[in-house]
């Protein structure tokens, strides 16, 4: 009788070079965009929300104007390329922050954050429905983990928020945000489809955005000001910069690179963050159920990775 032969376990290939800068990127927008919850209630209360938003995203195209001006990239693009832009604009900067805003001035930004989880599930959704794309299994599992771990994780938020009438607004507000996030990022897909690069797109998409609610704002009499203090201005130079310009730069090359179900995933991984930036700015506390909601979350990231691409059916 001889004896089995042991067939050594098959090595899993490591990750490409792609893939690890998908998940660099990941990471950065992660870390910025936890930390823009906080940045964004310093502007509460001082400045019309509709005026700050205006501020913050005309502050951005400026900057990536300027950025192509001096790096010789060209600005034009084609019929289009610029109502793509323009419907990126109306949705992902226009509306979306609008009512992220209106939602935060209701909520704690912590259910603003396990609201905007589903941003993965309703991207592969929406993809599903209006571009015929086709995810895997594990991206959908991957997906619905992420909205239960970030749900898990800020469970207690959840329930302390209570649900009276300016807390029922605000979840409404929130959900209207996360839709119109998803058209957002359909938009720019046929930006990509169409040929525009990132970074000249994004400039164009964010002016219109800030041009929009800029006339809005004119025709319904919003008080055009802005706070001197040091407080307001380091905020908005925050979000403009770091949560407008590098952030949405990176999140877009990596929604065209690996999807953009895995690049809106990291809406469900700024909640952590944003509880770390609690911690040590609101001596916040946080206990068991928060570890296995974030154990859920980055399980979910681990299964967006690692899951293949979709395709067009």
């Amino acid at each position: 009788m001889t004896s089995p032969v042991s067939v050594p376990p098959v090595a899993r290939p490591p990750l490409s070079r792609t893939t690890l800068l998908g998940i660099g990127g990941v990471l950065i927008c992660a870390m910025i965009w936890g930390t823009t919850w906080y940045a964004i209630t310093l502007q509460l209360g001082q400045v019309a929300p509709l005026a700050s938003i205006v501020w913050r995203f005309g502050l951005a195209a400026v900057l990536l104007f300027a950025g192509c001006l001096l790096t010789g990239r060209s600005l034009k693009l084609t019929l289009n390329q610029h109502l793509a832009a323009a419907g990126q604009g109306v949705f992902a900067f226009s509306i979306s922050y609008s009512f992220t805003y209106a939602a935060e001035g209701r909520i704690a930004s912590a259910v603003v954050a396990v609201i905007f989880a589903s941003l993965a599930l309703l991207n592969l959704i929406l993809f599903r429905i209006a571009a015929g794309q086709r995810a895997a299994v594990l991206a959908w599992g991957g997906a619905a983990l992420g909205v239960v771990g970030v749900a898990v994780l800020s469970g207690s938020e959840i329930l302390e928020a209570g649900l009276d009438g300016a807390s029922a607004a605000g979840v409404g507000f929130a959900f209207t945000a996360v839709v119109a996030a998803a058209f957002g990022n359909y938009f720019a897909w046929r930006g990509q489809k169409a040929g525009s690069a990132v970074i000249p797109s994004t400039a164009w998409a964010m002016a219109y955005g800030a041009g929009l609610l800029a006339l809005y704002g004119l025709a319904t009499g919003v008080e055009w000001s802005i706070e001197p203090g040091v407080t307001y201005l380091g905020s908005l130079l925050y979000l403009s910069v770091f949560g407008s310009v590098i952030a949405f730069v990176v999140y877009f090359t990596v929604a065209r690179s690996h999807g953009y179900a895995l690049a809106s995933y990291i809406s469900a991984l700024t909640p952590p963050i944003a509880m770390g930036v609690s911690v040590l700015f609101e001596n916040a506390r946080f206990g068991w159920a928060a570890l296995a909601g974030l154990a859920l979350v980055l399980a979910g990231q681990v299964l967006l990775i690692r899951a293949p691409k979709v395709s067009a059916v």
